[in-house]
C-alpha cells in the first residue's frame, strides 16, 4: 500500500509540476495567444505574469524536500488558481475544451495533496 501510495503522489505531483511550469513560462513571456485569452477572459495583461510567477514558485515549494506549512499554502494556491480558473471559463461560456486543462490541473494537486508522503506534511505534534 505505501509503495503504491508513492507513485500515486510522484506521477500527480510531477504531472502537476509539469502543467504549472508549461503554463506558468507561457503567461510570464506574456505570449500573444495567452494575453488575448486573458483579455478574452476579462483579466488585465499585468496579471499573467503575476500568475506565472505563483505557479513557478509553488511548483518549488511542492517539490522541495521540507518546509511542510509551504508546501501546504502552495497547493493551496494551485487549487485557487485552478478552480478560479475552471469558474472563469465557465461564467464566459467557454466551451468544455477550454477548461479540461485547469480541471485536470485541479484534479492533479488533490491527488497530489491526499497522497503526499508523511514528512512532507504539517505534523500537529498529537
Amino acid at each position: 500500500m505505501e509503495k503504491r501510495n508513492k507513485i500515486i503522489y510522484w506521477v500527480a505531483t510531477l504531472w502537476l509540476s509539469l502543467g504549472m511550469v508549461s503554463t506558468g513560462i507561457v503567461q510570464l513571456i506574456m505570449m500573444d495567444e495567452e494575453v488575448q485569452k486573458m483579455t478574452t477572459l476579462g483579466y488585465p495583461k499585468y496579471f499573467l505574469p503575476i500568475i506565472g510567477i505563483w505557479k513557478l514558485v509553488g511548483v518549488v515549494a511542492v517539490l522541495v524536500p521540507k518546509f511542510p506549512l509551504v508546501k501546504e499554502w502552495a497547493y493551496a494556491g494551485c487549487f485557487f488558481l485552478m478552480s478560479g480558473a475552471i469558474f472563469t471559463h465557465l461564467a464566459v461560456g467557454d466551451t468544455a475544451s477550454e477548461y479540461f486543462g485547469p480541471t485536470l490541473l485541479l484534479m492533479l494537486t488533490i491527488v497530489s495533496w491526499h497522497f503526499r508522503p508523511q514528512d512532507r506534511r504539517i505534523s500537529l505534534g498529537v
